[in-house]
């Protein structure tokens, strides 16, 4: 197991500036308004225990992650100065899964941190979040990190370096179907059609139930597929 310890929610909302080690405001006058977030809650230690066994265990990842966005949401609404922003939530939300996805990204085989990084910055620093994404593929085998980052950039609106990423890193022979599922749909939605036949004839080659099942799934929509 590692040594390495994640910080608690209340730590976390002090990185992020949301409240301070003792509770107060960073706004002068408004330390009332300010809850005091424990750090000893059995529910948080509990996700936090399972992170530091496994840094992609995706179910706690999105678990702890809730539990720090709402820390960050009660501070916000308590305090009179942020609680009308209409855009304080929405950034505050994705700042404190930022802390804690890069708080996870520095263990060696962290590969989902990553991915939720990439998802994080794709829309503002594209360059920045193909590094993350191709850096979580290069730590994972099994091609579930490609697939995942492959559903990122489409979901993004950028299926050609979806296409990229997906000629850089898929293993049609050992990557899992779900990675060679999204590898035909961002060639597909790349325009590159005669590619996207090709690539799903490779996918039915495995032959096993679940590339048999992508196979019937995106047949009738791949131009040219085999029938």
């Amino acid at each position: 197991m590692s040594s390495t310890r994640l910080l608690p929610v209340a730590a976390l909302a002090c990185l992020l500036g949301v409240v301070d080690p003792g509770g107060d405001s960073r706004h002068d006058g408004h330390s009332s308004h300010r809850p005091h977030l424990a750090t000893d809650d059995p529910a948080e230690a509990e996700l936090r225990a399972r992170l530091d066994e496994d840094p992609n265990d995706i179910g706690a990842f999105n678990s702890l992650a809730e539990l720090v966005r709402a820390s960050g949401e009660q501070a916000r609404a308590a305090d009179p100065l942020t609680a009308e922003s209409p855009h304080a939530e929405p950034q505050s939300a994705d700042l404190a899964v930022w802390a804690l996805a890069e708080e996870l990204a520095g263990r060696p085989n962290a590969w989902y941190p990553l991915i939720e990084l990439g998802r994080l910055s794709v829309h503002d620093d594209l360059d920045g979040a193909l590094r993350r994404l191709g850096g979580a593929c290069a730590r994972e085998d099994s091609g579930l990190a490609l697939a995942e980052a492959i559903w990122v950039l489409r979901e993004a609106g950028q299926p050609a370096a979806a296409d990229s990423l997906a000629t850089a890193h898929w293993d049609s022979t050992s990557h899992v179907p779900a990675a060679g599922r999204q590898v035909v749909l961002a060639a597909l939605e790349s325009e590159r059609l005669e590619d996207a036949a090709r690539l799903l004839d490779l996918v039915a080659a495995r032959d096993d139930d679940d590339s048999v099942a992508v196979v019937a799934e995106l047949r009738s929509v791949v131009p040219g597929a085999s029938r």
